[in-house]
């Protein structure tokens, strides 16, 4: 029975940020975190003891402040908060400062020309901020007072940083940055000078002499440890790199990704979160004891932070949207935090299938299954360093709901199914996940749930990349394509990158001069003419990720082609649409025009 709700309904239901970071304050009676409670991305407060429903104890930090505001970071002793702010969506993060005891709010770096990253790190007197900024060119770790003075270049590994954590002592700064292809590497640096005759150097993460491949770096309380996630073997697992001995152990070895570390305030134990394939639990180990597993249900778990007795966590699944929830360490009571949602939809949770790649490989994907329907979608998530969940997604609910049959493919490319899988389509992007996208289609004809000529293909970013892959590879198997905030042109896009996004596409794609056969050949811009069905293209005008000139190129060139093409921009939106109101106008033209062109009669 379809769902009640219209889908402008549906993408109204508000979620906590799921992306970036929330915080609780130190003395654990504040939690601020990021909510489109009101279509746009605030920061609220809620008490710890709190429940934050629709109604009652939350309430907006900074309503004056114009812009989008996500990742806040409590200062040490509790009374200021840093955050990242965004004013046109194109992620060049402002970064700002509340204080809780004026209520004043501040940009510390107005009027800027180059970007920051949204993570943050305080120094432990509360007097300066370690920030991401590429002001010179390239995102590297940079020292900013928060009395407004000017700030100074730290350290500069010539790679483009991603997070860094100043550890409680202050005496260490753990810096992560891109390594070769989609790795990353934590760099260890000292900060105050060493005592007389000693000398300390940066540590970069090795095992066995190796470069480590590992990410989110978190230090315990007494700053002589610090947890990661941490390549050892296939999978992702939780490491602790001593300071004092520079030896790292692994905390378990399981099958498997094991991310996001946290500690206890104790330091006594130590929590991640736990994936298999489409659901994730949160994992937890104190002292050498047992690993313990608890979850609030089938769904997608992020962001683990301890209180005193309990954990809070980011939870979400297919009826619930992304919230705050607490688990009891203890008993495994779950209390939900932030309520976004009051009502339950009532949607099906898919299925987890595996089908046959065109080389034979097999293909994980989710299978949204509608009942005695013969239409169709391919559903292509970004990324690609990324995977499909079990995870709160109203659109593809919608379709469901409007009786399409949905399949997700997490192609390879993907994360979630091992090193192997992930590093699959280096070299091949455009190649071998194309491939695997499209042999979805064989999947639904042979087990009946589509008929050929009535299934589309749709996706975001590097989705939306596959979607034109798709369009102009297999022409013949799609009847409509829509391709949100895609790119089309490796050259072209390359050129008119910031220096972090043209980093990952020569780790994964090759130098665009020594490659530059395969960078046009995997380009579907210069393949257009083989398209055959009505295409969309949506774009942001401030996308910093895959510019809309290349989508306005496309549109031309389609038009001259006498091809069916309709091109949606948005002024004032970048990668991740940021107004609700753009959201919804852009989901229902995009369902539109699927709708249009598969509800067809041939």
């Amino acid at each position: 029975m379809p769902n009640p709700l219209t889908l402008p309904q549906l993408l109204r239901i508000p979620h906590v940020d799921n992306g970036l970071r929330f915080d609780i304050s130190p003395d654990e009676k504040r939690i601020v975190f990021s909510w489109n409670r009101t279509g746009t991305w605030e920061l609220w407060e809620s008490g710890v003891q709190e429940i934050a429903t629709a109604s009652q104890t939350a309430s907006c930090l900074t309503p004056e402040l114009q812009g989008a505001k996500f990742s806040p970071k409590f200062s040490p002793d509790g009374s200021q908060l840093a955050f990242a702010l965004d004013l046109d969506g194109s992620e060049s993060y402002h970064i700002a400062l509340h204080d809780f005891k004026t209520s004043a709010t501040t940009d510390l770096t107005p009027h800027i020309a180059y970007a920051h990253q949204p993570n943050i790190t305080w120094s432990p007197d509360g007097k300066m901020l370690a920030v991401l900024s590429d002001i010179h060119g390239q995102f590297a770790l940079h020292l900013l007072p928060v009395d407004g003075s000017k700030g100074r270049i730290l350290k500069n590994v010539f790679h483009p940083a991603w997070d860094a954590a100043w550890s409680p002592d202050g005496q260490w700064i753990a810096l992560e940055a891109e390594s070769a292809a989609s790795d990353r590497s934590i760099y260890v640096m000292p900060i105050n000078r060493p005592r007389k005759g000693e000398r300390v150097h940066t540590i970069q993460l090795k095992v066995n002499g190796q470069l480590l491949n590992a990410q989110q770096p978190a230090w315990s309380p007494d700053s002589k440890f610090l947890a990661f996630s941490g390549e050892n073997g296939e999978w992702h697992d939780i490491g602790v790199f001593d300071v004092d001995s520079k030896e790292i152990t692994w905390v378990n070895e399981s099958v498997g990704d094991d991310t996001q570390p946290a500690w206890s305030r104790s330091g006594d134990t130590i929590g991640w979160v736990h994936s298999e394939g489409a659901q994730t639990s949160f994992q937890f180990k104190k002292g050498s004891g047992e690993v313990k597993e608890k979850k609030v249900g089938e769904g997608v778990h992020a962001f683990p932070r301890f209180t005193s007795n309990s954990v809070v966590i980011l939870y979400e699944d297919v009826n619930h949207p992304p919230d705050l929830w607490k688990i009891n360490l203890e008993d495994g009571a779950v209390v939900q935090w932030t309520k976004s949602l009051d009502e339950d939809l009532g949607f099906a949770r898919p299925e987890e299938v595996w089908y046959a790649g065109r080389d034979g490989a097999q293909v994980p994907a989710l299978l949204y299954r509608a009942k005695e329907c013969k239409r169709a979608v391919i559903n292509i998530h970004g990324g690609p360093n990324w995977h499909l969940q079990f995870s709160w997604n109203p659109e593809l609910s919608f379709m469901i709901s409007q009786g399409w049959t949905i399949l997700a493919p997490n192609y390879r490319g993907s994360t979630g199914y091992g090193k192997k899988w992930q590093n699959a389509s280096i070299f091949d992007m455009g190649g071998v996940d194309t491939d695997d996208c499209a042999a979805g289609v064989k999947y639904l004809i042979e087990n009946g749930l589509a008929d050929k000529n009535k299934i589309g293909v749709t996706g975001r970013s590097h989705g939306g990349y596959l979607t034109m892959t798709c369009l102009t590879s297999y022409p013949e198997l799609f009847a409509v394509g829509s391709a949100v905030v895609p790119f089309l042109n490796w050259i072209k896009s390359h050129k008119n990158s910031r220096e972090d996004l043209q980093h990952w596409n020569i780790e994964n794609m090759g130098d665009p001069e020594d490659n530059k056969e395969l960078w046009i050949a995997r380009s579907p811009y210069f393949f257009l003419d083989k398209i055959n069905a009505p295409v969309q293209m949506i774009c942001g005008a401030n996308d910093p990720r895959c510019p809309a000139s290349e989508s306005i190129d496309a549109r031309d060139k389609l038009v001259e082609l006498g091809r069916e093409v309709e091109l949606l921009l948005y002024k004032d939106e970048g990668h991740s649409f940021l107004e609700i109101e753009n959201v919804i106008d852009s989901e229902v033209k995009r369902m539109e025009f699927l709708t249009k062109a598969l509800e067809k009669t041939i």
